[in-house]
């Protein structure tokens, strides 16, 4: 994807989730998501903050005392004391800008939309497809940076491969499955092991033992 596709795929990616937020019941913005002790609302926060300030996000990483995971959680704590209506219309906001925090790709505001978005729904049983393609270049972006995640020395010895696209990443026991769910196991989700299979399977399940990331 070029940059102009992976900018119409985040303004898709932030339009769909508005009006999936725009949905929601009282009950569901208190449902725990996919990311361990975040809501659906404070999930929705955080994503509204994509295009906090740089003054903004160094004075916030200052009060945090450096610690770049707490300054998130606490950003999106704070951001979640917002009526919860306010967050589908933030999200439209973005729609047609290409604004970012400073140091990263074009790619990491894709990976936060999708990844977020499943964060969302899965726990919800609301059905949010993936797009293919997009979902394929975060899978790549993610694989290839080095934080947060890690992916490829926390996988290493398996082989990832998607059965609905072409993509395949790492070297030893096959892991397959579609690319939204790898996606999603690149990230650290382990809603996605009911959609993987595989001869690596077992050793995958042993690796995820751990608390899904934010």
């Amino acid at each position: 994807m070029d940059r102009d596709e992976v900018w119409q795929a985040i303004d898709r990616e932030r339009s769909g989730l508005a009006d999936l937020l725009d949905d929601l019941s009282e009950q569901e913005w208190e449902t725990p998501s996919l990311c361990e002790g975040w809501r659906v609302r404070d999930v929705a926060a955080h994503l509204t903050l994509a295009h906090i300030r740089p003054l903004t996000a160094v004075v916030e990483l200052l009060r945090a005392r450096g610690d770049l995971n707490r300054m998130i959680r606490d950003t999106a704590v704070r951001q979640a004391a917002l009526p919860v209506r306010q967050y589908g219309v933030l999200l439209r906001e973005m729609v047609g800008s290409r604004k970012k925090v400073p140091g990263i790709s074009d790619l990491e505001p894709l990976i936060d939309v999708l990844v977020h978005g499943q964060d969302i729904a899965i726990p919800l049983g609301r059905e949010r497809p993936m797009p293919a393609r997009p979902a394929e270049a975060a899978a790549t972006r993610v694989w290839t940076m080095r934080g947060p995640f890690h992916a490829q020395r926390k996988l290493d010895g398996l082989e990832l491969v998607a059965t609905d696209c072409s993509w395949s990443v790492g070297r030893g026991s096959r892991v397959e499955g579609p690319i939204a769910a790898i996606l999603l196991l690149l990230t650290e989700r382990r809603a996605a092991l009911p959609q993987l299979a595989g001869p690596g399977l077992a050793d995958l399940r042993s690796r995820l033992s751990g608390a899904t990331r934010g």
